[in-house]
């Protein structure tokens, strides 16, 4: 998928990164890209399924 990004791409969007959200930003911006990643890859393996039952489960019972 990323085979045709090389060095300089990279180092081009870190740069537009840094300078758009600033050096305090920036590692609250990686923290919640990476989460929604997870969050996603999660979801297509079927962790969040578990979760996901146990919480209408939840809400079932809270409307009875």
């Amino acid at each position: 998928m990323f085979e045709h990004i090389g060095k300089t791409e990279i180092i081009i969007v870190a740069v537009v990164l840094l300078i758009l959200l600033g050096p305090k930003k920036l590692p609250e911006f990686a923290r919640g890209l990476a989460d929604a990643i997870k969050e996603i890859l999660g979801a297509f393996s079927g962790e969040g399924k578990k979760e996901h039952t146990e919480t209408v489960k939840k809400t079932e019972s809270k409307k009875k």
